[in-house]
């Protein structure tokens, strides 16, 4: 049975948005794991503290959060009382919790033991070594995994200090790197090329940034399985800057298992000249969180077929630089077994050495991570000006060296912020909004463009800032208002004073901008500079976006929220928007939802008029993005003549909580339909396929170009229908309807059996062929011809074959019907839905009971008999290892969904009866000392210097 207070406050205090302050946890609706509600007991009044798992810890108390049966106590995470002082100067606490795996020391004994009731391992007692500090862990401590906030108290307004990650989208987000260089394993020549390839995977979609140095503009970016064959190709686009930004959607599951488990590749090859490529293997690695400045490391060799990256970040308050190097080929060694190579690291300006460090790498394990401790002025000045360069070089018989120098961190993501009152240091609802963004060049120069609108009264300062210590002692760090235009109510600037420590805040989202007016000196608006993930969507984050408020709502609203959004058209005249709120106060919705729950749509300014308007989705959190394929005329006609906007409306303001007029130029003039008769017009001469390689939308598969919206079916599998999506191709099996005639055929070139006519009755065939359009449908979902009378499942890109609705060709007219299909009423207590692609569940056989017999079978729906754990969904009888946060997977404890009923167990252990007992990080249980020194001594390998990979 679980403790369901504990595992509750554990899971709150480590994944909720903001601190569960003290008593608060109370008040959730639905537990973060499936277990049964509980009331949290009230601290004292009298007494300042924390309450976590049903009990009252006081402020500055440490403990191990116990979860209970079969949890137990989580040995390796500690959770700790912080005090927390209100605006009105009230103490509290906050409950922060953190892995302190991490912090356990190497050890240089072999023979390491796990002690009942530790985190970290011991050496055995008798042992000869004694228990050490790992140096490099201890210099690298910036990477651990702890707190934003340290020793910083919470400003009057903590909502405005919510990280990235508390903001979001609520979905889980994993970062990948991958270096490449040149190939040596081919009698071809090597390139001297370096590229560096920032991934992110959020669910099923994977986003990647390049940048490259010494080698050509790529043409063609290649996705390898662990076979080596491409799983995905993108061609470059002509005319991106030296940043090519792509996007691989639909990843399936296979290849999603492969990524995660460090099994794919990359590869980028250039056509123009003589044909290079580099290739490079793609990890995760837990610096990537942290990385606020980089480096490319390259070889002034020719095709030298080697290169590297570095991963540096400035310390929370010393100025040490703290660095990870990723080395590929500096290194040749051929033997199997692994040697220590020397290494230099210098820190170089201007060829003038200002730091060395020489240490000893493994050739098989190349990474390196070490500290610059105390930078100097002049250093941090040179850092921030992008002028210091990082050289590695191999010692001994073949000396290598690379080099290259600092920049702030390079990616395809957005720095941005939205400014509103209900973030303001004092928060308020003005209806007003502030929208900006901004650029870093590697010279340290910060190009910035704001816009704000809806104001109380006159701007009187426009500053970024860093969060406030204390009430009332603002820090800033740059006024912008000199730059601020009444008039336009902007402001376009450059800041080139930008020192390392705000280029490392700015890049971990640590600054704020703040709009004093008249009326509030301190600030009417106010929003965190954060970097907007790239999404793949073609829009121009480069311009300012569309400012959305309350004040534009038609009558005004005075809300707290703001937002903007960047809108294009395409040239098949579809709709690309990307929405960012920010304000929405939690207070003004009474259930637990404390994100933004609301519609967006787009519509025209005429409100009189209703019927040119569109939902464009409904969403949680703090950002919506999408495309809008089937636009109407006039809805096209408003966007380019600045008649439209987008409106996002609450529970609060159903009539809309704020909006903003929409200009898009756009030539669609004849509105959706025009896309058809434009790709019609295409196919004539983007048959050719030189023509097809000049488009930029192009899909590349099996060794042939496709267009953008076609659809074939390809070579390998008669059985499936593929379609090329901006220069992506998606796949999906052919559904085969269910046929009602009594004998079928199936024809050599189809994949999905007919009826046979030949069989059919006379009389029944003579009825059917005088109602026959002789010329059938054509449907445009697959952009193919379907014989009278037929029936299939409807073809719709990019989700492939809906089995939830049945076309059919009507002969007499030639026109498509299709219809949603209506599943049976089911009388069993369990239904089952056979196949994944099922869209109705059946009874399993062994369930079927008579029609009527109970009225609460009848009653049964067709929905889900589903348990909800965490995040995620079970089927009944599926059964899994549970995942709790900062401790993993735990692969000693079996779940599984008993009729909707989450239940756990932990492994049954036996009992021991020696009295030496230790416990190993892969066993479950624990076991005799004497028996693992036996099995020890079977297969003992020499110890592994620790990776900083995981």
């Amino acid at each position: 049975m679980l403790a369901p207070r504990a595992l509750r406050s554990l899971l709150c205090a480590l994944s909720c948005a903001w601190w569960l302050h003290t008593g608060t946890a109370s008040r959730l609706k639905t537990a973060a794991l499936p277990i049964q509600s509980e009331r949290e007991p009230l601290p004292s009044k009298v007494l300042a503290g924390c309450s976590f798992g049903g009990r009252f810890y006081s402020l500055e108390d440490t403990w191990h959060p116990d979860l209970g049966e079969p949890f137990g106590v989580m040995h390796c995470v500690q959770c700790h009382c912080e005090p927390q002082k209100s605006r009105r100067g009230k103490v509290s606490g906050k409950v922060n919790c953190r892995n302190i795996k991490q912090d356990c020391p190497n050890l240089d004994c072999d023979d390491s033991v796990l002690l009942p009731g530790q985190c970290c391992r011991t050496c055995p007692k008798g042992s000869d070594g004694k228990q050490q500090a790992d140096s490099m862990l201890d210099s690298f401590e910036y990477f651990h995994e702890k707190g934003k906030e340290d020793d910083l108290h919470k400003s009057y307004n903590d909502r405005s200090y919510l990280s990235s990650e508390d903001t979001g989208l609520g979905e889980s987000r994993t970062d990948f790197v991958a270096l490449l260089t040149g190939v040596t394993d081919s009698w071809l020549p090597s390139s001297s090329g370096v590229a560096r390839v920032r991934l992110s995977l959020t669910r099923t979609t994977l986003t990647f940034s390049v940048t490259y140095q010494r080698i050509g503009r790529p043409t063609k970016i290649a996705i390898l399985d662990s076979d080596g064959t491409p799983a995905f190709e993108y061609k470059v686009p002509r005319g991106q800057a030296d940043m090519i930004c792509g996007v691989w959607k639909n990843l399936a599951k296979p290849l999603l298992r492969q990524l995660q488990s460090e099994q794919m590749r990359i590869s980028m090859t250039t056509s123009t000249g003589r044909r290079e490529e580099v290739v490079g293997k793609i990890i995760k690695h837990r610096a990537l969180f942290a990385e606020t400045f980089s480096s490319m490391l390259t070889s002034e060799e020719e095709n030298a077929g080697m290169g590297g990256i570095a991963m540096l970040t400035l310390s929370d308050s010393e100025n040490n630089l703290h660095f990870i190097l990723i080395l590929q080929g500096l290194i040749r060694h051929k033997d199997k077994e692994p040697v220590l190579v020397p290494i230099r690291v210098q820190l170089v300006y201007r060829q003038h050495v200002l730091r060395e460090i020489r240490a000893n790498i493994t050739s098989n394990d190349p990474d390196f991570a070490e500290v610059l401790t105390d930078l100097n002025s002049r250093e941090l000045f040179w850092l921030s000006r992008g002028q210091l360069e990082i050289a590695v070089a191999a010692e001994g018989q073949d000396p290598r060296q690379i080099s290259g120098f600092i920049t702030g961190r390079k990616s395809c993501d957005a720095i941005q912020s939205v400014m509103s009152s209900g973030d303001a240091l004092i928060p308020g609802k003005t209806g007003g909004v502030g929208s900006a963004i901004f650029n870093l060049h590697d010279n340290g120069t910060l190009e910035y463009q704001v816009q704000v609108a809806g104001l109380t009264s006159d701007v009187v300062g426009l500053t970024i800032e860093l969060k406030p210590r204390r009430r009332n002692k603002r820090s800033v760090l740059y006024d912008l208002t000199a730059e601020y235009s009444k008039a336009a109510g902007r402001a376009v600037g450059s800041w080139s004073r930008l020192e390392a420590r705000h280029i490392h805040m700015l890049l971990q989202n640590e600054l704020f901008i703040n709009v004093a007016t008249a009326h509030n000196q301190e600030g009417e608006l106010r929003g965190q500079i954060k970097a907007l993930p790239y999404s793949g969507l073609e829009v121009p984050r480069h311009e300012l976006p569309t400012p959305l408020a309350g004040h534009f709502v038609s009558p005004p609203v005075r809300t707290g929220a703001s937002g903007h959004a960047w809108v294009s058209v395409d040239k098949q005249c579809h709709l690309h928007y990307e929405i960012i709120v920010a304000g929405l106060s939690k207070a003004d919705d009474l259930t637990v939802n404390a994100h933004l729950h609301g519609l967006a749509e787009i519509g025209e300014l005429d409100d009189s008029s209703t019927s040119h308007k569109r939902l464009l989705t409904g969403f949680y959190g703090s950002q919506a993005q999408g495309v809008l394929k089937d636009m109407s005329v006039e809805l096209l006609q408003h966007l380019d003549q600045g008649t439209a906007f987008i409106q996002v409306s609450t529970k609060m303001n159903p009539q809309g909580e704020i909006r903003g007029r929409v200009h898009v130029p756009n030539t669609c003039k004849l509105g959706a339909p025009a896309e058809v008769e434009e790709a019609e017009f295409d196919d004539i001469f983007l048959n050719d396929p030189e023509e097809l390689k000049k488009d930029p939308n192009t899909c590349f598969f099996e060794n042939q170009h496709h267009a953008h919206g076609s659809r074939w079916t390809p070579s390998y599998n008669k059985c499936f229908t593929c379609s090329c999506q901006k220069r992506t191709v998606i796949c999906d099996p052919v559904i085969c309807p269910e046929l009602t005639c009594s004998r079928t055929i199936q024809p050599e070139d189809k994949c999905c059996p007919v009826c046979d006519e030949s069989r059919e009755p006379k009389d029944m065939k003579a009825l059917e062929t005088l109602e026959e359009h002789l010329e059938g449908c054509y449907f445009e979902g697959d952009q193919k011809m379907h014989a009278p009378g037929t029936t299939w499942h409807p073809f719709v890109p990019p989700f492939g074959y809906i089995k939830c609705a049945v076309c059919t060709c009507k002969g007499s007219t030639g026109e498509v019907h299709c219809e949603k299909v209506t599943c049976p009423v089911l009388t069993c207590n369990h239904p089952v839905r056979r196949s994944p692609s099922d869209c109705c569940k059946e009874c399993p056989e062994e369930e079927r009971t008579p029609a009527g017999l109970e009225l609460s079978d009848m009653m049964q729906a067709d929905g889900p008999r589903y348990c909800k754990f965490g995040k995620n969904f079970y089927q009944n009888s599926d059964s899994w290892h549970p995942w709790v946060p900062l401790v993993g997977e735990m692969k000693c404890i079996n779940c599984w969904c008993d009729h909707g009923v989450t239940k756990c167990q932990r492994k049954q252990c036996p009992v021991l009866t020696c009295s030496n007992i230790t416990r190993t990080e892969s066993s479950c249980c624990p076991e005799c000392g004497d028996q693992k020194e036996q099995a020890d001594l079977m297969t003992k390998t020499p110890g592994k210097r620790r990776t900083w990979r995981q």
